[in-house]
């Protein structure tokens, strides 16, 4: 199961389009017995008894509140309010009954903030099945009170780990069966604008860096076991040296993309003498600082 968070929208049409995949329409009923699979609690004071509404109803109505309620926008003036968070699972797993998806709705709605225990001015929100092996909750973060709910820090996090234990409940599939290399701690975001999100990308950086120190150490034993070797040649613990040094100068340049991340990265694991670029193929690779 792979979460995505979609970006902040102010215009839950728009939300409510991109998880059917299809624009809305006052043609084409959703029914809570259908796509609509989980829901508020409050759903039965505005829907009519068998709660049919069309496409258009349903975005009308998870974007009414902050049309009632104008003033509850975030002290920056953001009427970004629509929150809309999407699952995917495996095309492997098997075909989940209405109940479980719900449950699974129930479930992302609580972790997100949006559907306290127990809180009777939560937020709007369903959990819409569109598409084929995913579930979209939309959510108007203007709760019924006109108060603005704030999802909870870390909110991405919450939501990876909550799919982890739906899986383990439901016998599902996890990220690292998908065919397509997805981590399990893997968070995937969707951005309006093509600035990058600060947090992804130190996320990325860490993960990077993290490798980068790894392949380094390994590289640095081998220098050293080839130092120590009698039948070994030192030209190839030379270029090995300069290799780990080179690897360890491309840490600190990864660390300092990120504005405020600290640029130190981890030293050498064993000290090296000052080696020049060897002659090798890496250096006529063009590979330079």
């Amino acid at each position: 199961m792979i979460p995505t968070q979609h970006a902040l929208g102010s215009s839950a049409t728009d939300a409510l389009a991109k998880a059917l995949g299809r624009p809305v329409s006052d043609q084409e009923v959703l029914t809570t017995d259908d796509a609509i699979v989980a829901h508020w609690q409050h759903l039965g004071f505005y829907a009519d008894k068998d709660r049919s509404w069309t496409s258009v109803d349903w975005a009308r109505h998870v974007g009414d509140p902050d049309r009632l309620h104008p003033f509850a926008a975030d002290p920056t003036g953001d009427d970004r309010v629509i929150l809309h968070v999407s699952v995917r699972l495996n095309p492997k797993d098997r075909k989940l009954t209405h109940a479980e998806w719900s449950e699974i709705g129930h479930r992302l709605a609580r972790v997100t903030g949006i559907a306290p225990p127990g809180n009777i001015d939560s937020c709007r929100w369903i959990a819409v099945r569109g598409q084929d092996h995913r579930l979209d909750l939309l959510a108007n973060l203007i709760r019924e009170d006109g108060v603005r709910a704030t999802p909870p820090p870390q909110v991405l996090r919450k939501v990876v780990a909550e799919c982890r234990r739906i899986e383990t409940d439901l016998c599902l599939l996890p990220p690292g069966d998908h065919g397509a290399g997805v981590k399990r701690n893997m968070v995937l975001v969707e951005r309006d604008t093509g600035e990058p999100d600060p947090k992804v990308a130190t996320h990325w950086t860490d993960e990077a860096i993290r490798y980068f120190d790894a392949g380094r150490r390994l590289v640095e034993e081998a220098a050293h076991q080839l130092h120590i070797s009698p039948s070994a040649g030192p030209e190839l613990a030379h270029q090995l040296e300069w290799l780990a040094r080179r690897s360890h100068t491309l840490e600190g340049d990864l660390a300092a993309l990120v504005p405020g991340r600290p640029h130190a990265t981890s030293g050498p694991t064993r000290p090296l003498a000052p080696v020049a670029p060897p002659a090798g193929p890496a250096a006529r690779s063009g590979w330079r600082r």
